[in-house]
């Protein structure tokens, strides 16, 4: 048994504010260009139709896997952390629990980019004292 408290990320997750469905898909792709619907996670990590060169790069880069979800397709464990608050970056930790790292205002105040994101990344993993397994 460990006896180091939990402060190494093992692995990232987002979670968008929009079901991974078809329809959902969809509704969402719909909505966004019309106004109605709105996550800001996926304006970080999406263009129009596809991933956007800087988020595969940045999510590349990372020193641990960055894996993203949708509200209907999230894992149990991560559902629980993050209560019912989409969008959501939530990192897992050594010991298999999971932090919330930002939430939605956060992540809307990096307005699409991200250079911001990875800056606000690395500053709530300060904020909570936790650094990467790989670092």
């Amino acid at each position: 048994m460990s006896t180091t408290p939990a402060t190494t990320v093992t692995r990232l997750i987002g979670v968008y504010d929009a079901d991974g469905t078809l329809w959902g898909e969809l509704s969402y792709w719909v909505g966004a260009r019309l106004g109605r619907t709105h996550c800001s996670l996926c304006e970080i990590t999406h263009g129009l139709v596809k991933k956007r060169g800087a988020w595969v790069e940045c999510s590349a880069a990372m020193p641990v896997p960055f894996e993203t979800f949708h509200r209907d397709d999230q894992p149990d464990a991560v559902r629980a952390a993050r209560g019912a608050v989409a969008p959501v970056v939530v990192a897992e930790l050594d010991n298999g629990t999971f932090r919330v790292l930002l939430g939605p205002d956060a992540l809307e105040l990096c307005e699409g980019s991200v250079d911001r994101f990875s800056d606000a990344l690395h500053a709530a993993l300060a904020e909570h004292g936790l650094e990467f397994s790989n670092e």
